[in-house]
């Protein structure tokens, strides 16, 4: 069972990456207003977090960006803001919502 979903996501992950111009901007907005990321992340400017626009020229032609997208926004992972260690927030969303906005973010 881990197995498949694995593959499912990796599948979705690498549909992303094809189809990126394609992703639902509103969407991925919406998903980043409902859980609260623009407390931390803006667009294109940097808050206590990187700006999106800065996370996608960092990960522009890294192989597995997306994946460790989904994993950075799923697992909850140590982060340093404020030279205070914190645990990042896991995204509450659908695996698609999920693709969706990594897809908006690296097509920025």
């Amino acid at each position: 069972m881990k197995t498949l979903r694995l593959l499912t996501v990796a599948l979705g992950v690498s549909l992303v990456s094809m189809v990126a111009h394609a992703q639902d901007a509103d969407a991925a907005k919406a998903l980043l207003k409902k859980n609260d990321c623009f407390k931390c992340h803006a667009i294109d400017k940097k808050k206590d977090g990187p700006s999106y626009k800065e996370i996608a020229g960092k990960r522009k032609g890294e192989a597995g960006a997306a994946d460790k997208l989904f994993k950075h926004m799923t697992t909850a992972p140590m982060v340093e803001v404020d030279g205070q260690k914190e645990e990042h927030k896991k995204i509450k969303g659908t695996d698609e919502q999920i693709n969706n906005l990594i897809g908006w973010i690296l097509s920025l």
